[in-house]
């Protein structure tokens, strides 16, 4: 308890020497300090204290307080706690200085709180991140006097992209064979080495954070952040669940947070064997391709026996889930299971052993380990470049307490040990699914009654297959005042640019699947209707990583 109270003294005094103000919360510590003071607060917690740099969100609490606000998320892993970074801003001069000389990571969630809510980050140049070029200016959706289904007039803008004599130009996008979905790289090439990398990304911009703000319950938020993702959408439906009791104070049933622990694990490895699929296909082992895909059949086997269906499962509610294990699933669970365990080893000695599958992956795509802290990159990634880190160990949820295993790191950060990681991750989920099932209490499942007040904060991290969800909730009245998602993806697009740099152009293509890269779940991608018809804005914006 002593050492508990140190910790969380060192925050107070942090708060304090600077001239704000700090507050505990269960886990979580809220700093509020003067935005000149914003930049020294956010080194010293990135630098000194040493605490991982997870997304910022910019709130317009005018209809509050009369103040913009700008809240930057950091986890101290270590102590298993959440730091609040948080300052207001006036609306009449809606600036503060940007943090991302001491938090490089910062860069892409200060240009969106730019683009959604017209924030100013000063001591940086600004770019637009989301929004095309052709959006008018001064108009910035995620304010609050801002419709949800307003539809401005935009006009085309036509785009030269700049070549030299020396340096051509290779357009990867959704076209190319190794690449499906609405991403697009410009790789700088000089001769078959690439020298330098863009990306434009946001194409298909959801969204939903003003949705789930406007339209919708609490409850039927959570049906639609499942939906962020095809592959970790349970992720996502367990990630705002939490943030959302935890800002209420729900004591969720105990079974519930079992049966979501298992559920996770079960989608974490069907995520994992996916993408070693695919990985093996870019490899040129097809092979190994079609025998992982033939037995990740036993995990969609597995998630219908469980949940009723192979994929977005529906059983995620405020307060619990809808759907029990009974004895009988429970069995048949560890009997698959089993089964899929001594096949899943036999594959993978083989794969590994195959010579074109090391040579290839070895050595190419490497993120040192300084520019995976530096950039706050996540999951795999980061554990792949030697850095120790797992929201189920370091920032434990649901059931996860419960169970022990190991969190796989490897220190090459190269291709191969993204994929060491993924192949070391589906024996541990295994192992947890069968403790957890073991230790599985009785008892309901669903808490019936409860009160969400208004004006609770409340953030979670959800380890997902490619690194720490992070969903951030401020209650309001029936459904969020403030929703903002932030998936893995986002945080480990930037760091492909050190990946990509200097490395030959045939190796590209893997080294951009390495980082299993999700970009439904980055532009977060639906714009609804009134009339429930479905409406697609192509967007043409540009940046660079």
């Amino acid at each position: 308890m002593g050492g508990e109270k140190l910790i969380l003294d060192k925050y107070i005094e942090l708060s304090r020497d600077i001239g704000g103000r700090a507050s505990i919360e269960g886990d979580t510590v809220h700093i509020i300090v003067p935005r000149e003071k914003l930049v020294e607060a956010a080194s010293k917690l990135f630098n000194e204290y040493q605490c991982d740099f997870r997304v910022c969100v910019g709130t317009d609490e005018r209809p509050l307080n009369g103040y913009f606000s700008i809240t930057h998320i950091f986890t101290d892993n270590r102590n298993g706690l959440y730091v609040l970074l948080k300052t207001y801003i006036e609306p009449q001069d809606p600036k503060v200085p940007s943090i991302i000389n001491a938090v490089p990571g910062a860069d892409w969630c200060e240009m969106e709180a730019r683009d959604l809510l017209g924030i100013e980050f000063t001591g940086r140049t600004p770019y637009r991140l989301v929004l095309p070029p052709e959006w008018p200016e001064g108009l910035h959706p995620l304010r609050k006097d801002v419709p949800y289904n307003y539809r401005p007039q935009i006009r085309g803008v036509s785009e030269k992209i700049p070549t030299t004599t020396e340096t051509g130009v290779i357009p990867i996008g959704p076209y190319h064979p190794a690449l499906h979905e609405p991403e697009y790289f410009e790789l700088y090439v000089e001769g078959e080495k690439v020298v330098d990398v863009k990306y434009r990304g946001f194409h298909v911009h959801r969204g939903i954070e003003k949705l789930g703000e406007t339209r919708m319950t609490y409850q039927q938020v959570n049906f639609l952040a499942e939906r962020i993702c095809g592959i970790c959408g349970f992720e996502h439906s367990s990630c705002y669940a939490l943030a959302v009791e935890k800002a209420a104070k729900l004591d969720v049933p105990e079974r519930a947070q079992f049966i979501r622990s298992i559920v996770l694990e079960v989608e974490r490895i069907h995520s994992h064997l996916l993408w070693l699929g695919v990985a093996f296909h870019v490899l040129g082992y097809d092979t190994g391709f079609m025998h992982v895909w033939r037995i990740r059949e036993r995990v969609m086997y597995l998630a219908e026996l469980l949940t009723g269906s192979r994929k977005t499962y529906g059983i995620n509610l405020i307060g619990g889930v809808r759907k029990d294990i009974n004895e009988e699933k429970k069995q048949k669970t560890l009997e698959v299971l089993r089964e899929l365990e001594k096949e899943y080893k036999g594959l993978i000695e083989v794969a590994l052993s195959v010579p074109q599958v090391r040579k290839r992956a070895s050595g190419t795509g490497v993120l040192p380990r300084e520019d995976a802290l530096k950039l706050s990159v996540e999951g795999p990634t980061a554990r792949a470049s030697g850095i120790d880190k797992d929201a189920r160990r370091d920032l434990p949820y649901a059931a996860y307490k419960y169970a022990s295993f190991r969190v796989p790191v490897y220190t090459e950060g190269d291709n191969l040990a993204r994929l060491l990681v993924r192949v070391d991750e589906v024996i541990e989920s295994m192992a947890i699914i069968e403790q957890l099932l073991d230790k599985i209490p009785k008892g309901p499942i669903l808490l019936e009654k409860y009160e969400i007040p208004e004006g609770r904060v409340g953030v979670q991290v959800v380890e997902a297959p490619r690194g720490g969800d992070v969903h951030f909730v401020i209650t309001g009245h029936g459904k969020p005042y403030r929703w903002r998602v932030r998936a893995p993806t986002y945080s480990n697009i930037p760091a492909l640019r050190v990946m990509l740099r200097d490395q030959p152009l045939a190796d590209a293509p893997l080294t951009i699947a390495s980082i299993d890269p999700c970009f439904s779940c980055t532009d977060r991608v639906l714009i609804v209707r009134e009339n429930g018809g479905r409406e697609w804005l192509r967007l043409t914006g540009g940046l660079k990583i």
